[in-house]
């Protein structure tokens, strides 16, 4: 029973997990006031979450740019074909979540947030805008904002090197 409840993360310095913390809420007041002088959101739930793996565990492969900004906008794209060409209900919403996550492994792009993107799309049947805002904005944003927070001390490299 004990394996299912370990902390598998070795034990992280204070300083850190603060600079985590407070870089998600900069970005997050960032993206509410662009939001606002465009005229547009900048934020969804899944962009909470794309925080955490961005800013908490930067050293992921989950969390380089092109997994976020990608994850998201695959994930954003096959949720507003279907939400627009299939029937609403909970069986499409379903499969949609599913078939999101299946191409955007297969793409190489894995980002568990973008699969809440796909419900995100399912449930509030939003305009093909969606894609800009707040999907590629709030992505973008949380990136820019993480390259330059991850040169702060504790510095971190952020995004990995091309190998």
């Amino acid at each position: 029973m004990r394996r299912y409840f370990h902390r598998h993360p070795t034990p992280s310095c204070l300083p850190r997990w603060g600079k985590a913390g407070l870089a998600a809420a900069v970005t997050f007041a960032v993206m509410a006031l662009a939001g606002d002088a465009v005229g547009a959101t900048l934020l969804m739930a899944p962009m909470g979450a794309s925080a955490m793996l961005i800013f908490g565990v930067p050293e992921s492969p989950l969390a380089q740019p092109a997994h976020v900004v990608g994850g998201h906008l695959v994930a954003a794209l096959l949720g507003l074909l279907a939400d627009h060409l299939l029937p609403q209900n909970l069986w499409v919403m379903a499969a949609t979540a599913g078939v999101a996550i299946m191409v955007i492994g297969l793409l190489r792009l894995t980002h568990p947030p973008a699969g809440g993107t796909a419900l995100v799309v399912m449930l509030t049947h939003p305009a093909w805008s969606f894609l800009v805002f707040p999907v590629l904005s709030g992505a973008m944003t949380l990136v820019a904002v993480a390259v330059l927070i991850h040169r702060l001390p504790p510095r971190t490299r952020y995004p990995l090197p091309v190998p």
